[in-house]
């Protein structure tokens, strides 16, 4: 029996996974615990949760597995500073010591930093190539006996983009993609132009993308990006800063699209709203030929998808509605977090013995602490917060009295999901049917932008009603078109643009309703999440309706709660209503006065 500790860090959300000959016993991202949002730190209380999950200590283990390998990054890092002379010279002086210094070493770093944490002596550590940690977190996991492979994102060591093959317990290698011709970067690129945070703000780019035209995608696909009719791409490198810099796009970015980057926090305008139209759509149009490519490669009938890339649903669902493959399965944690888990999995090679069940490994990603009745209790009882302990099918039938009279509920249950993603597990609810619900949760709850879309949960059994989703969606990572029965007639909007078509009820479920009639839908069993099902079961039968807005518990520039305090704080510093936490319920109005220190918004870092 080999048990595995993966670890993925040093860049951006790291993370801890460990897996044995039974599976995936636990994983979770460094932040939770820290409370630092994309924390990219050693994942020292990531790792102290898993192994606690396990019951084990370090010299349990068999292996301790990183999910990249720091010497090749560092010859390409090195190399590109070198190719790029003398115009690189600043970044070069400012992140080639700290490679030098240490992070080539990452896999003794790793090692150093497991013995400070005195839970025994760790065991070597084995360095794999990130997108190899990527295909595994892909794959492995998966339902498939067999299946192709589509890793894509900004940059491992050298990869950008592979495809692999999957068999049995083994991953093929069939073709790679090398930097700087990265579809990742292309993507960050325009979030960075567009005044987000690389690397946290491209979802905000792809849900700015409906409200715009995509008027300069043939400047992008004339200029930026060459695309070939294998699938491949080249981008023209001369466009980008982040060869030269620590920056994405300078002047000829600039001159090509009519002006400066956007500030961040600035007024979103026309340019940005169309630019993000645009992209999104090249994106697409290049996903689509690289799972082309991967189904011709292969001559598989199923496909595995990893990488950031990989959480832009948006292109997920196009090649989902394309029927290229027959299934299609999304890792839930697709970005650099899922690398330790892939990591890990390479290191234990676990048997799959999921595989002709119907199911994949991940339980419902529901992989992180958990927290039982008595717990709560104590936490509860000890700060002298009012509550009532319910039953199951009381709290349910509650909960969801509450969301059809309009309220909204934080909503903690069961193990913290792993990845980006709120499941179900660590969420904020409302009800679809509110047209004011989006706006509402956004600004007084979220503290976001207006334009953010709010993504539905909907009983499984009822998908096909409300969506036009072939096939389910557990990990929210497929948007799907609203079903045309449930939308409504849409007035003349030929001369609104922007946030004003935001004004427009589009559908009978109008807060999960995006302004190009799509949704991202997470669907719901009662063998995945009985306790969940049940709710919506519930609110269906009082309103007729199986959807709810699910949304991750949590406000802008914090990461999802974590334990039982972090939600409570955030469910007193916002306008939610209730909370339902384990088995306990607990109304605002009933609550002590809250006080905290110092203005926290005021500490919201931008993303």
């Amino acid at each position: 029996m080999t048990t595995a500790l993966g670890i993925s860090a040093f860049y951006h959300d790291s993370a801890a996974a460990l897996v044995d000959a039974g599976g995936v016993v636990a994983a979770a991202q460094q932040e939770r615990f820290s409370r630092r949002r994309h924390d990219a730190g050693f994942p020292d209380l990531a790792v102290r949760y898993c192994l606690e999950e396990a019951g084990a200590k370090l010299d349990d283990l068999d292996a301790i597995a990183y999910y990249e390998d720091p010497r090749l990054k560092l010859r390409r890092v090195v190399s590109t500073f070198v190719a790029t002379a003398p115009s690189a010279w600043r970044a070069f002086r400012d992140v080639v010591p700290g490679w030098l210094a240490w992070k080539a070493r990452a896999g003794h770093e790793v090692r150093e930093r497991l013995r400070d944490l005195d839970l025994g002596a760790p065991p070597p550590v084995r360095c794999f190539r990130h997108h190899e940690s990527h295909a595994a977190s892909a794959f492995l996991p998966s339902p498939f006996e067999s299946a192709a492979v589509l890793c894509v994102d900004g940059v491992g060591e050298w990869a950008t983009t592979t495809i692999w093959h999957g068999r049995g317990s083994r991953l093929e290698p069939v073709a790679e993609l090398r930097f700087p011709h990265s579809l990742g970067m292309l993507y960050s690129a325009f979030t960075y132009f567009c005044g987000f945070k690389v690397d946290s703000g491209e979802y905000k780019l792809m849900g700015l993308a409906p409200y715009g035209r995509p008027t300069y995608a043939p400047l992008i696909r004339e200029r930026l990006v060459d695309v070939k009719p294998d699938g491949s791409f080249r981008l023209d490198t001369a466009m980008f800063e982040f060869l030269r810099g620590r920056v994405m796009t300078g002047r000829a970015f600039e001159e090509l699209f009519g002006g400066p980057r956007r500030e961040p926090e600035g007024p979103l305008t026309e340019r940005e709203f169309d630019l993000a139209a645009s992209v999104q759509q090249v994106t697409e149009e290049i996903m689509l030929g690289l799972a082309t490519a991967a189904r011709e490669r292969t001559g598989e009938a199923n496909l595995c998808l990893a990488g950031g890339v990989a959480l832009n649903c948006v292109a997920n669902g196009k090649i989902v509605a394309r029927e290229l493959f027959d299934e299609v399965w999304v890792q839930p944690a697709a970005g650099d977090a899922g690398g330790a888990l892939g990591a890990a999995l390479l290191a234990a090679d676990p048997p799959r013995g999921h595989v002709g069940t119907g199911r994949d490994a991940m339980r419902g990603a529901r992989l992180g602490p958990g927290y039982g009745t008595e717990r709560i209790r104590a936490y509860l009882d000890a700060h002298g917060l009012p509550y009532r302990e319910l039953g199951e099918d009381e709290l349910s039938a509650e909960v969801a009295r509450l969301l059809a009279d309009g309220g909204v509920v934080g909503w903690f249950q069961g193990r913290m999901e792993f990845g980006p993603r709120a499941l179900g597990s660590r969420s904020i609810l409302g009800d679809a049917r509110n047209a004011e619900m989006q706006s509402a949760m956004n600004l007084k709850i979220k503290f976001r932008e207006s334009f953010r879309p709010f993504a539905p949960i909907v009983l499984a059994e009822d998908v096909t009603d409300y969506f036009d989703l072939r096939g389910s969606s557990p990990y929210m990572l497929v948007v799907a078109p609203v079903a045309e029965a449930r939308r409504l007639p849409v007035p003349d909007t030929a001369d609104a643009r922007g946030l004003d078509l935001l004004k427009v009820r589009r559908s009978t479920i109008p807060a999960v309703t995006h302004v190009d009639h799509s949704a991202r839908v997470q669907t719901v069993t009662a063998d995945a999440d009985a306790r969940l099902h049940r709710l919506l079961t519930d609110f269906k039968d009082r309103t007729g309706c199986p959807v709810l807005v699910n949304t991750s518990f949590n406000v802008r520039g914090e990461p999802i709660v974590a334990t039982p305090e972090d939600a409570y704080r955030c469910f007193m510093r916002t306008d939610i209503d209730a909370l339902a936490i384990g088995d306990f319920l607990l109304l605002k109005e009933e609550q002590p006065e809250w006080r905290e220190e110092g203005d926290w918004r005021r500490e919201i870092p931008l993303d």
